[in-house]
């Protein structure tokens, strides 16, 4: 016999072998039951442990204060002897055998009747079974000493060996996959779909829109099966707020009318250079051309959210594509109830604005572009130091007639002050006092308190934190919670002038967060977080002190945050980006 017919006789005479070694295997979302909520698949788990396992990560977890406090633990000491004992046991190191057992893939799905499947595909076939046996022995000796051994049992299902440790959860190996569910019924189920029977979550039109939406690469996916999620009455009722909620309808873009009408929503995340992606996707569409999503959907493709202004120690940044015109012209359609927080607001711009009409005389001279800006604040020495530290705050529009309606905003602002003052005075409370001072060449408007009368400087009431102000810088009208935040962005303002930057195309909103800036509020006001988890929540000061310090630790972890919302060939997109700031040693 030629070699060539050799080769294709074995060949044909393989086929069969192959086509039973593809049905044992099958992929792993083949095996996840058709009616899972969740489904998350982790493809390439080398990446996220390089990562969450990594030098520099066990570095900043071991640096922390919790950490060594749980040296001293009995109980931990337990956990490391355990993993102590597995690594010389398995004949390696806990990263590496992770690695090994989790090599081809870990998929974990939540189905109804609280059901928790999931699906790990080792590397090491050998390590794997050792690994089993292993805990198939430290369970059967811990079931003798309770006086329960029938605890650990196993049975054949469908030519598998299925076990469980506890008499509720049940798992199986089959070749290198390990098969795990916390109900008995979870992993028949999954075991009909090993042995290609019934149908899949793979099989479903949601699943299947939800993998063609993206042709992400990215080493974990998440499917969320969004209508069944819809009856639960938690989300139904957060849903729901945005429909009663003016502020949260034009703050959040139609989102929750846009989940309401989704099927599903896809969530991929990528790590590069210690930085977190997640993207999500969801099919939902927006109700029209007079929902809330409307009025953030820019007009022009390569329209959308302008970048954030950066200031000195800028917290957070928003910023905002919104036609507020259009948007308060459609209140009566989306917001038929009128609340009483919205005739108010209504009564009191008709008196800011001395009656003029706030659709067309208003808003309508505003661009459709919000910027919001957050930072810590300096405070003068000879003013004083507020006792509890809030940062300032501050909102940046852009005008379409900036000489004449700035003037308008100006006269509002005035009165503004004055009712405050008005209303302080009946009170027999001291009031604001309105300066203009120059900065940068742009005289502004500020109101502030006067600390003349004031003997201890070092702890003022929290009032002294508000200093309003306003200004003018070409067509940017600027509205801030103090005089310093307004200089800082009267010098942005005036820079954006000189710089090409361009929108976010189909981007309507970017928060950006500084995690170390964050952090400096929160230690700035450390006494005061103290005290109040000691009233609170009853805690001693030592116990309140670690919480704080440990909270404001892990916050320093963290070095910038980006949350942006738009549009992706017409699926809603929403994208975060989180930048850790590991600590060196």
């Amino acid at each position: 016999m030629s070699a060539r017919r050799w080769f294709v006789l074995n060949f044909v005479l393989l086929i069969p072998a192959i086509a039973a070694l593809g049905a044992q295997t099958p992929p792993p979302a083949h095996c996840v039951p058709q009616d899972a909520v969740i489904c998350v698949q982790l493809s390439r788990p080398q990446v996220l442990l390089d990562l969450l396992a990594g030098k520099e990560m066990a570095d900043a977890i071991t640096s922390l204060p919790l950490y060594r406090q749980q040296l001293s633990n009995p109980k931990f000491g337990e956990f490391v002897n355990v993993v102590k004992y597995l690594e010389a046991t398995l004949g390696t190191d806990w990263r590496t055998g992770l690695a090994r057992l989790t090599g081809g893939g870990v998929t974990v799905a939540i189905c109804p009747q609280n059901t928790i499947v999931a699906i790990v595909d080792a590397q090491d076939e050998s390590m794997l079974a050792q690994l089993h046996e292993i805990f198939l022995n430290f369970a059967r000796g811990e079931a003798e000493k309770q006086g329960q051994p029938e605890r650990v049992a196993s049975k054949e299902y469908r030519g598998v060996t299925a076990w469980t440790f506890g008499g509720q959860e049940a798992h199986a190996i089959v070749g290198k996959r390990l098969l795990f569910a916390n109900r008995s019924e979870g992993l028949k189920a999954v075991l009909d779909l090993q042995a290609q029977e019934g149908k899949s979550l793979a099989d479903t039109a949601a699943f299947q829109a939800a993998m063609r939406a993206s042709r992400s690469n990215a080493p974990a996916t998440a499917f969320v099966n969004i209508k069944p999620l819809m009856g639960l009455p938690k989300i139904g009722r957060i849903l729901e707020s945005p429909r009663k909620n003016p502020l949260a309808a034009l703050a959040f873009a139609g989102i929750a009318e846009s989940l309401r009408s989704s099927n599903w929503l896809r969530l991929d995340l990528d790590i590069q250079d210690k930085t977190l992606a997640v993207r999500a996707l969801t099919d939902g569409k927006s109700a029209g051309v007079e929902s809330p999503m409307a009025f953030a959907q820019p007009q022009k493709s390569s329209d959308g959210a302008w970048p954030n202004i950066s200031v000195p120690r800028r917290i957070a940044a928003l910023s905002l594509y919104r036609d507020l015109h259009g948007f308060y012209a459609a209140k009566d359609t989306l917001f038929p109830e009128r609340t009483s927080g919205l005739i108010f607001f209504e009564n009191m711009m008709g008196i800011f604005f001395t009656g003029r009409d706030l659709t067309s005389e208003v808003l309508a001279e505003t661009e459709p572009e919000i910027r919001i800006v957050v930072a810590e604040q300096q405070y003068d020495p000879a003013v004083g130091t507020p006792l509890v530290r809030i940062p300032a705050f501050a909102v940046v529009l852009r005008l379409t007639h900036p000489d004449h309606f700035g003037k308008v905003v100006e006269e509002a602002w005035q009165k503004a002050v004055g009712l405050i003052n008005f209303t302080r005075g009946q009170q027999a409370l001291p009031g604001l006092i309105i300066d203009r001072p120059i900065h940068g060449g742009t005289s502004f408007t500020v109101a502030a308190f006067s600390t003349t009368d004031v003997v201890d400087k070092t702890k003022l009431e929290q009032r002294f934190n508000y200093r309003p102000a306003l200004a003018m810088v070409g067509e940017y009208l600027i509205l801030s919670s103090t005089d310093g935040l307004a200089r800082d962005l009267i010098d942005a303002t005036t820079r954006l002038s000189t710089q090409a930057a361009t929108p976010m195309a189909r981007t309507h909103s970017v928060l950006e967060i500084d995690g170390v800036q964050a952090a400096s509020i929160l230690q700035a006001n450390r006494e005061a977080l103290v005290q109040g988890d000691m009233v609170k929540k009853g805690k001693s000061r030592s116990e309140a002190e670690a919480g704080i310090d440990l909270f404001v630790t892990l916050v320093k972890f963290v070095d910038r945050v980006k949350l942006s919302l738009g549009t992706h060939d017409d699926l809603m997109q929403i994208r975060l980006e989180t930048k850790l700031n590991l600590p060196q040693r």
